[in-house]
């Protein structure tokens, strides 16, 4: 299945010359703009995997645009501008751009910037993902810890029956631990 790319270029003749490379490439372009206001919307609305954006666009420059799609982790971002300064291509590092292409590019140029900016964006997503599961596993031993500590000064069970019990509650309800963990806190659940 084709990779899903949206454009969004001000210079019609521009995004018109690279949605044809893109298909050429065998890219299949789902959305256009040339204003940066309306990049997000698109990609919300279209799905693609890449996005390529150029910098100076009316509305929102292309980093802003770059910095909304990757708060969201909505899709891989490749900057395409005319400018390479350090100072713009830091800012584009630090707004979540995965690749940054220079015009006037090189059609053999194009699929490589994609193909490392998709790879760096899953790269990017399941390290989130694994951050999140494991500050909510983190958070979860917090609570069972503490609901521990209850059952162990309130009703005089040693940390091993504490913990059993929180472990066994949770399998007979069907529930987590951090849940029964929680009910023992707010004092709904007494063993």
């Amino acid at each position: 299945m084709a990779v899903r790319v949206v454009i969004a270029e001000d210079e019609a003749i521009i995004r018109l010359d690279l949605a044809e490379t893109l298909a050429e490439e065998g890219y299949e372009v789902v959305g256009q703009t040339g204003r940066g206001d309306e990049v997000a919307d698109l990609v919300r609305s279209t799905l693609p995997e890449v996005a390529i954006l150029d910098v100076k666009m009316p509305g929102l420059d292309g980093l802003s645009a770059a910095q909304l799609l990757a708060a969201e982790r909505l899709c891989a971002v490749v900057i395409l501008t005319a400018f390479s300064q350090r100072e713009l291509v830091e800012r584009a590092r630090d707004a979540g751009v995965h690749a940054y292409l220079l015009k006037p590019f090189q059609r053999n140029e194009l699929a490589p910037a994609i193909e490392m900016a998709r790879a760096r964006f899953v790269e990017m997503r399941e390290l989130a993902e694994r951050s999140e599961s494991l500050g909510e596993q983190l958070a979860a031993r917090k609570v069972v810890d503490r609901a521990k500590g209850i059952l162990m000064d309130a009703h005089g069970l040693t940390e091993a029956a504490a913990y059993d019990f929180l472990r066994r509650t949770a399998m007979d309800d069907r529930t987590s631990m951090a849940a029964v963990a929680e009910a023992v806190i707010d004092g709904s659940r007494v063993p």
